[in-house]
């Protein structure tokens, strides 16, 4: 699935291999014949558990694969909480796929982990080193089943129909309906500049060709049209676009459909690359990494551009808009497909991002699946994104789902981020964050992407259906498409820096010749057999 745009980290073939070796060679139970304890408590389905649970001096080890995260734990308003609320010490432990192995390969697996891939060998044997969510919660905790989405445990049942990991972010239709999922991606302008060269028609490939040079004849000094840095793959240029012009994800008998082949996409990749041809796309958008792209951001350097997870950019957007309140960049209809088709834009869907699971070595499985229902609750969300009532926010009106920053809080937000990261901490333990609660505050969000979120919103379309349906890693298969993934990434660029249109043909004549050569019939073989048991999935929920 499309994640959220932050930092991702996917295993290396090395977990796989010591996941399985430390499961086979150890002889490790499986998770239907592992002892639980009882319960020091009183259980009631109708009562959190961590209300019930008095017990002192509890500690877990949290991993988490990803050596970004903020590791501190009960320093801030949100963690201190936590910890008062669950008695509960929480050692966050953080490190990459090295580290990861290591712990499988020692079996000595940590209390909670928590992975960015689902697609991995971890997590595809999940059943073999971490204990089921439904047996914790049957035994421990089960308000848990008030606060957990059945579709998202129904997506992540493994073979033996029982659930091992539960994700952040996990978007049902239901969200994708209700309004409370933001859009992350647009075409955007800047204000200053769409005023100064009058009507122009964006939608069509000609038309964007035309308005570029406009651009560049009024604002000599802009770069006409920037994108995403390419250091992540194939920048905002790739998917982002597809999606922009409703080019399908699967041919109508739901087989997957190459959408990088798309002939509507393939026209407006000829016009991007004459938008290059004519001086309006630098060359350094080839070559600028993330930060060089978001600084030129931040200057206002772009006069038009094809964002991705604009809530990533949210920091340099709101420092240019806070400059330059008249010249925000907005989103407006751009780049449309040719064929009609509307914009069918993504966000994270049934897979989420994060995935949280609880070891089989855990020593306190009680305590371990109270975090999981505790962070779910309605109770967690609200401490994570917004603090404390009174404290940092108010409900508004009285009603529940509506809250605003407190002057004091908004003060501090505005005027000393660092104090409200480390102090504060709202809004970053996210490993069970979800977006509908973040839309309960519109300043969840900075201002600079809001009319960006709106702008797109309607045209949100989940696409379930279409995750996780690359070969297991370490497979032959696996190892061909990311072949053929990198080859993509390098013949996009080629594309569009090509020198004429026959340059073009050509490149894309080897680009699918390089598909052939490397098995991608085999490929969509496997692709399709996971896209039919996704919909199987999407049919029992």
């Amino acid at each position: 699935m499309k994640m959220k745009s932050m930092i991702g980290l996917s295993m290396t073939g090395l977990v796989a291999v010591a996941l399985l070796a430390s499961c086979g060679a150890k002889k490790k139970e499986s998770a239907s014949t592992t002892k639980l304890p009882d319960p020091t408590y009183k259980v009631d389905k109708s009562k959190p558990a961590w209300q019930s649970d008095k017990s002192k001096d509890n500690t877990l080890t949290w991993y988490i694969n990803a050596e970004w995260w903020n590791k501190k734990y009960g320093t801030d308003l949100i963690t201190k909480q936590v910890k008062k609320d669950l008695n509960l010490d929480i050692k966050f432990v953080v490190g990459d796929d090295t580290k990861l192995n290591t712990y499988f390969a020692s079996g000595d697996i940590p209390d909670i982990v928590t992975v960015l891939d689902p697609n991995t060998e971890v997590a595809r044997t999940a059943n073999k080193w971490a204990l089921p969510l439904q047996d914790l919660a049957n035994k421990y905790d089960p308000y848990f089943y008030d606060v957990a989405r059945e579709d998202t445990l129904n997506w992540y049942k493994l073979s033996d129909g029982k659930t091992y990991g539960y994700p952040n972010y996990s978007n049902t239709e239901a969200d994708f309906k209700s309004g409370k999922v933001p859009a992350k991606d647009a075409f955007v302008i800047r204000q200053d500049v769409l005023d100064a060269i009058g009507p122009q028609d964006f939608k069509t490939p000609q038309g964007f060709i035309s308005g570029m040079k406009v651009i560049k004849d009024k604002f000599p000094d802009l770069v006409p049209f920037g994108f995403n840095d390419f250091s992540g793959g194939t920048s905002s240029l790739g998917d982002i676009v597809q999606d922009m012009l409703g080019v399908p994800v699967t041919n109508t008998d739901n087989t997957y459909y190459d959408r990088n082949l798309d002939e509507d996409y393939i026209t407006w990749l000829k016009a991007f690359r004459q938008v290059h041809a004519d001086g309006n796309i630098s060359d350094d958008s080839f070559s600028d990494n993330n930060d060089a792209f978001k600084e030129k951001m931040t200057s206002g350097k772009y006069a038009t551009m094809m964002v991705a997870a604009n809530v990533n950019q949210g920091n340099s957007l709101q420092t240019w808009l806070s400059a330059n309140p008249n010249k925000e960049y907005i989103a407006i209809d751009g780049i449309q497909s040719t064929k009609g088709k509307t914009p069918t834009l993504s966000q994270a869907g049934l897979s989420g991002w994060m995935i949280n699971y609880i070891s089989q070595k855990t020593k306190n499985p009680a305590k371990a699946i109270q975090v999981f229902e505790y962070l779910l609750s309605d109770y967690g969300q609200i401490l994570t994104n917004f603090g404390i009532e009174g404290d940092t926010f108010n409900y508004i009106d009285g009603n529940k789902e509506a809250v605003s920053w407190t002057d004091a809080a908004a003060k501090i937000q505005s005027d000393d981020l660092t104090k409200w990261q480390k102090d504060y901490r709202i809004g970053e333990f996210i490993q069970f964050g979800h977006d509908r609660f973040k839309a309960y505050n519109k300043a969840s969000y900075v201002k600079a992407v809001w009319q960006q979120q709106a702008w797109g919103q309607k045209y949100l379309t989940p696409q379930f259906k279409m995750e996780n349906i690359s070969p297991e890693p370490g497979t032959q298969e696996a190892r061909a498409l990311s072949a053929i993934t990198t080859k993509w990434q390098t013949t996009l660029v080629s594309l569009i820096r090509a020198k004429d249109t026959a340059e073009f043909d050509k490149t894309l004549a080897t680009f699918e010749q390089f598909q052939k050569d490397n098995k991608i019939k085999e490929i969509n073989v496997t692709r399709d057999k996971n896209i039919k048991q996704n919909m199987k999935k999407l049919e029992e929920k």
